[in-house]
């Protein structure tokens, strides 16, 4: 299923693609990664297992950090990091175990599972266009398994802005020398991802796979539940 709006394929030269929550569902693959942390965290850290059992306790550390730190804002991996460490230091346990503790929740948050849709709608899409993948997140498109697909990843991380900015946005556009104009931008966050895309100057297509309501404005080309309709509607 999908809504069109004013979608022009004949100007496309190029796609961008949001990652998380776009090609796979993020939270199970955050929600192991905390389990796996806090396994090494009870064998290494026991005070800070114990006096952080709840990854939501870890979790509102991290968003302490990240309103104390905002540099940290657009480095996931940093921002976690610095969160290990705090939890560390509360429980008077060494914070260089944060290092290790990071290295194994980073490689459990690439092991994620697609959507359905996702690898063959890719497919499709890099047989006519050059993918450029650009995320807030810090989840990597070749660990993952699918940098094959994609002509180069941009990140917040390695960029210095995130989405919304249009900074990041013509970055991606410039990665595959082409007119921001010229490049679609597919993802899930109306903010983020449309609203961003759509003031930077792209088109943009609106992965809505869980039925939410359009509330802010000006819409999207497309709106799609899954990427096999989108893949349809642009011939692909």
């Amino acid at each position: 299923m999908h809504q069109e709006h004013s979608l022009d394929v004949s100007v496309i030269r190029a796609i961008s693609l949001d990652l998380d929550d776009t090609l796979w569902p993020v939270w199970p693959a955050i929600e192991r990664a905390e389990q796996v942390l806090h396994h090494y965290l009870s064998q290494h850290a026991p005070a800070t297992a114990a006096l952080y059992q709840d990854a939501a306790a870890l979790r509102r550390i991290r968003e302490q950090v990240g309103v104390e730190l905002p540099e940290l804002r657009h480095d996931l991996s940093e921002l976690r990091r610095e969160s290990i460490r705090r939890a560390l230091r509360h429980a008077g346990e060494d914070p260089a175990l944060a290092e290790a503790g990071f290295d194994l929740f980073f490689a459990e948050r690439q092991r994620v599972d697609f959507y359905a849709d996702a690898i063959g709608a890719l497919e499709r899409m890099a047989a006519r266009w050059p993918l450029v993948a650009l995320t807030n997140g810090n989840a990597d498109v070749h660990t993952v398994g699918v940098g094959h697909l994609f002509r180069t990843r941009i990140s917040a991380h390695d960029f210095g802005c995130a989405k919304p900015d249009a900074e990041i946005f013509r970055a991606a556009a410039a990665a595959v020398d082409v007119p921001v104009r010229a490049v679609l931008h597919v993802g899930d966050d109306a903010a983020l991802d449309v609203v961003g895309a759509l003031d930077a100057g792209m088109q943009a297509a609106w992965v809505n796979r869980t039925g939410q309501s359009w509330s802010l404005g000006r819409r999207p080309q497309m709106e799609v539940t899954e990427l096999g309709s989108l893949c349809d509607a642009l011939g692909c």
